[in-house]
């Protein structure tokens, strides 16, 4: 009975962001939006320099739409991006055929590449929706060669209640509602609840505490994007949050531990952009 919970709550998540990254395909593609934020939260999360990715091979673990995907392609690398939903179509549609892209929708505990393969191993926006998150950390360290480097991100767990945390007093009745009734629900309120969120902002009793409430990615101010892209984006991130069947943020030192657990050196675990980033590099032999 577990393991038939455990595919259920996976083929759901799988069905939630097939549907979400084919719906806003192009939403957080740089080259679609006209910046430079992924390619921004990519080398300031890992640190690596683009012009040294020439000719490497990469794994991509958890690919969406293929926002990172397009950045890694752009600096030379050589692509393998898996992702369990049928968020892969979005990818091709948005890439194409490409001589350095090698894509596969498969399981993050059944990848289908070789092992000691990739110069580098990248996992972003990924780990927390997976049902065991150290597991699914621990299942990318086999295919990284000796010497290579492995960088992935996951949610931060906090002790207070802010706008990007509410989610957690929802999710308990969002994520059971179909999936099509949120996602229409969640396009219906964002773009007229925006309007109010922005003028609560300039209210100093009131700006903390109701955006804690009510849950609304509200971006504006913080991303040089126009009012159609910030509504789009808080359409898609808002959803994000509230229909995942797994969501589990981690502390610092949890997830220093699993790299530590895992024989890595070079361990680098700071907060990042989207909670906390850490990188390391597997020994060599």
């Amino acid at each position: 009975m577990k393991s038939a919970l455990v595919q259920e709550s996976k083929d759901t998540t799988a069905a939630h962001w097939g549907e979400q990254w084919n719906h806003y395909r192009r939403t957080q593609i740089d080259s679609f939006n006209g910046t430079t934020l992924t390619r921004d939260r990519l080398c300031n999360g890992t640190g690596w320099n683009l012009s040294e990715l020439h000719g490497q091979r990469i794994l991509e673990a958890g690919c969406g739409a293929g926002r990172f995907t397009q950045v890694l392609l752009d600096a030379g690398a050589e692509v393998y991006a898996f992702d369990y939903s049928s968020s892969v179509d979005a990818v091709l549609a948005n890439i194409g055929r490409h001589p350095r892209l090698f894509v596969a929708q498969a399981d993050l505990y059944r990848i289908p590449f070789p092992e000691n393969f990739f110069d580098k191993i990248f996992c972003y926006g990924v780990l927390q929706y997976t049902p065991d998150p150290r597991g699914a950390f621990m299942s990318l360290i086999p295919y990284c060669k000796p010497g290579g480097q492995i960088a992935i991100d996951i949610y931060r767990k906090t002790p207070w209640t802010t706008r990007w945390t509410s989610k957690y007093w929802w999710r308990p009745f969002t994520k059971r509602l179909p999936r099509g009734t949120l996602f229409q629900f969640v396009k219906w309120y964002v773009p007229k609840w925006i309007g109010w969120d922005n003028r609560i902002q300039r209210i100093p009793i009131l700006k903390n505490v109701v955006p804690a409430c009510i849950p609304c990615w509200n971006y504006t101010g913080m991303l040089p994007l126009s009012d159609d892209a910030l509504t789009e984006w808080a359409i898609l991130d808002t959803f994000s949050s509230l229909a995942p069947w797994h969501d589990y943020p981690q502390t610092l030192t949890t997830v220093e531990t699993w790299f530590k657990d895992a024989g890595l050196t070079h361990i680098d675990v700071r907060p990042g952009s989207n909670g906390i980033v850490g990188n390391a590099i597997k020994p060599p032999e």
